[in-house]
């Protein structure tokens, strides 16, 4: 085996699947496909004995800000958005070398939020060459001290010379925008048209638990000609390049807008197939993370679904509806529900929706959301069963696009790799023959990061990974990690060996 060199860190790790590079156990699969093992809940955390193939460590570059989209340019460079450094930055894979494609300081960050610099998309334009970046940030509209939050998404021109990105053109300003809740995942479809994902807002829980839900409501025609985009939280959106309304978007409610799904809670992974359909993961409240694939005009269910229609731990409280008592005047809780706030099972919910091809973390109604492993700083979230996934990459689809080469990974084709938050974790998800479906879940690699988003290499054999600059994660056993977390702000290379 060749341990990799090159680089800022003078030491290659290698990571093999069945043991981790702290010691800590680790549930692996077979990166050539022989695996069976599937995390529907929980992930088991017990010890496998090492599986065929290896992935090689290398920290590819260090002191990002939060990264939050990485994307593969057509000269092979990676360009990753930093969310709180409020820039686009280039590296250079090969040696770690990074540039600032552009700096953003008008792009607004709440302490602790997730908003600033997020998602990006990068076009080639047959013929001239010309490349295009397509990105979205948060802005501030209130030119008084008062901050009010809105997003907006600009196409760029990048100049390969100089490595700038340069001559900003506006696409859509005057989306949703807050503290929580953005999804904010930006990709340009095999039909030519952007499709980019809007959180709820993190609605109806913590800072915002006054504020209602939009993610079922749909957009009026008064609005549209407004250009007042305040029902498209809780959406997936598809915009031609020039922002305007495709004329073939769905018309829902009797009107047509940029809406194409609707009912998300903060669906953080958008992929495409090469077949062009769509696929989505999305983060559940405490339990059932979802993925999903997102048809036209599709109801997605929250927030009055979760998961499946199973009546399974969750209920929808609507919070901000809290009579008589008026919701300004309760506190909000995770584990009690006031008698004042309306409460609505998931079978209460008629209308037709789409449910979710597979789901992290359903379980019963008797599952204990206050487990004593993580009494210590109340971090409760960390004991639930959810994953919190964050991102999508299709390898069919990466290995058709920006110059792919070599026969890539054996068995990967129909399959789909997704990063995770709090387990830090990144699984395989491979789908079933046709791609409408789930076939088996495998666990890739686990440590101690929160995994934010992925890219591959041309050859199809590395795996490029950013990670969040700080936040929580468990441990192997499910309990919260004290030590800080490996390899904060950083792109990572995992490299299959032989």
């Amino acid at each position: 085996m060749h341990h990799i060199l090159r680089g800022p860190v003078a030491t290659a790790l290698v990571l093999a699947l069945g043991a981790s590079l702290t010691g800590a156990a680790v549930t692996g699969g077979d990166p050539l496909g022989d695996s069976d093992s599937d995390a529907v809940s929980p992930p088991a955390r017990t010890s496998t004995p090492p599986a065929p193939g290896m992935f090689a460590k290398r920290v590819v570059a260090t002191g990002l800000n939060n990264p939050y989209e990485i994307v593969r340019a057509p000269d092979g460079s990676l360009w990753a958005t930093e969310k709180t450094g409020k820039k686009v930055t280039r590296v250079d894979p090969k040696t770690g070398a990074k540039t600032t494609l552009l700096s953003l300081p008008q792009a607004v960050h709440s302490e602790g939020g997730q908003d600033g610099v997020l998602g990006l998309a990068i076009e080639e334009r047959r013929g001239t060459g010309e490349v295009y970046a397509y990105l979205s940030y948060t802005n501030d509209i209130d030119p008084t001290p008062v901050v009010q939050a809105r997003t907006k998404i600009e196409r760029y021109t990048y100049d390969p010379v100089r490595k700038r990105l340069h001559s900003p053109k506006a696409v859509i300003a005057g989306l949703p925008a807050g503290n929580d809740h953005q999804s904010a995942r930006l990709r340009l479809g095999p039909d030519g048209k952007l499709y980019y994902t809007i959180g709820d807002q993190g609605v109806n829980q913590f800072g915002n638990t006054c504020k209602p839900s939009y993610a079922m409501r749909l957009p009026t025609a008064h609005e549209v000609e407004g250009r007042d985009w305040i029902a498209y939280q809780g959406k997936t959106l598809r915009l031609n390049t020039d922002g305007s309304v495709p004329s073939d978007n769905p018309v829902l409610g009797g009107v047509r807008s940029h809406v194409y799904t609707y009912g998300h809670r903060n669906a953080q992974g958008l992929a495409f197939g090469p077949d062009g359909t769509l696929y989505s993961n999305e983060q559940g409240p405490k339990t059932d993370d979802e993925i999903n694939i997102l048809k036209k005009g599709g109801n997605y269910g929250w927030p009055n679904v979760s998961g499946y229609r199973d009546d399974k731990a969750y209920v929808y409280a609507n919070w901000s509806a809290s009579w008589p008592t008026p919701c300004d005047e309760l506190t909000f809780s995770n584990f009690e529900i006031p008698k004042t706030v309306p409460v609505q099972r998931e079978t209460d919910f008629k209308q037709p929706f789409v449910q979710p091809v597979h789901t992290f973390g359903t379980v019963g109604s008797d599952f204990n959301f206050q487990n004593p492993r993580c009494a210590r700083g109340e971090e409760w979230s960390l004991c639930w069963p959810t994953i919190a996934p964050s991102s999508f990459e299709h390898y069919g689809t990466s290995r058709k696009s920006a110059e792919a080469t070599g026969k890539g990974i054996p068995g990967w084709n129909n399959s789909l790799v997704m990063t995770t938050l709090k387990d830090g974790t990144v699984y395989r998800v491979d789908l079933t023959p046709g791609g409408q479906g789930v076939g088996k879940v495998t666990e890739l690699l686990m440590e101690h990061n929160r995994f934010r988003d992925t890219e591959f290499s041309a050859d199809g054999r590395s795996l490029f990974v950013v990670t969040d600059s700080a936040g929580p994660v468990r441990d192997a056993q499910g309990s919260p990690v004290s030590d800080p977390l490996e390899n904060p702000g950083a792109i990572i290379e995992y490299r299959l060996q032989g």
